[in-house]
């Protein structure tokens, strides 16, 4: 099933009916680790609603957790990043950290800095090369069980980080650079390695750029990855987690303002985003 956050409070999807969630509070929602036994549950006790009244009115799905991100997961990104660090002197950096057992992993936003379904996601006005990051996402909870999965575009800004891995942080970490959507996909499975990863980059309408993947390139597994970000840490309102990125645009290529970004991951939905 499908959940989602919109202006009026949350709403579900199951079966391709959708109900208008009550009695329960989003951040309540979010720490539980039986979430889908609970949606279950409470699903005959809530009023039907029209499709367009939640999917007109989406928010992030997100409120009081931390996003973090985790970086080198994929082969492609480990080219991309050592082909923009060499002239720093980092191009085996990250060969390094692609074949070694711990991951990299980073804080990305908080919920300030995150826009939903159909918000503009940004590009740093000191940056001369930004790429979206399409990224599966997973939702964690406190006591560092995945619940559910969205889609997370994290948005980058190649040449700063480019000029020096230690500008990590200005690169990925700034106002509207992250977009998650446009809902969390409820499971008690995990995703299958099948799963595609789409992107679609569209400009005054045309396609740009558009490239897939699956989670059979994803070199670590996601268990790997929450237990590495548990480690020595808490997360009292839970924690999304972006788990890297397989599909890197052409070096040539650099966002505008304007640009519509598209990312789809079935079955989790489609994530839309203006550059703006």
């Amino acid at each position: 099933m499908r959940l989602y956050r919109t202006l009026s409070g949350f709403a579900v999807e199951s079966n391709g009916a959708f109900y208008e969630g009550s009695g329960l509070e989003w951040d309540a929602l979010l720490l539980e680790d039986d979430l889908c036994e609970i949606l279950e549950a409470s699903l005959p006790r809530w009023d039907q609603t029209p499709d367009h009244q939640v999917l007109n009115n989406l928010r992030a799905p997100i409120s009081n957790q931390e996003v973090w991100a985790a970086g080198v997961t994929y082969y492609r990104s480990r080219d991309a990043r050592m082909e923009e660090a060499k002239s720093a002197g980092g191009g085996d950096f990250y060969d390094r950290v692609y074949a070694a057992e711990r991951p990299e992993l980073f804080f990305k936003a908080t919920a300030a800095r995150v826009v939903g379904p159909y918000g503009k996601v940004a590009v740093r006005d000191d940056a001369k090369w930004s790429v979206p990051e399409p990224e599966l996402t997973l939702l964690i909870t406190p006591r560092g069980k995945v619940t559910g999965y969205t889609i997370g575009n994290d948005m980058s800004s190649r040449d700063i980080e480019g000029e020096n891995p230690l500008y990590l942080p200005q690169a990925k970490v700034y106002h509207r650079s992250c977009a998650l959507g446009p809902c969390i996909y409820v499971t008690r499975l995990s995703l299958p390695k099948e799963t595609t990863i789409s992107l679609e980059i569209r400009r005054g309408g045309i396609l740009e750029f558009s490239d897939s993947t699956t989670l059979a390139s994803l070199k670590r597994t996601t268990q790997t990855l929450v237990k590495y970000l548990y480690s020595n840490n808490s997360f009292p309102h839970g924690a999304f987690l972006l788990t890297g990125t397989g599909i890197v645009p052409p070096d040539s290529f650099t966002l505008q303002p304007g640009d519509e970004v598209k990312i789809t991951i079935l079955p989790i939905g489609t994530l839309v985003n203006q550059v703006g």
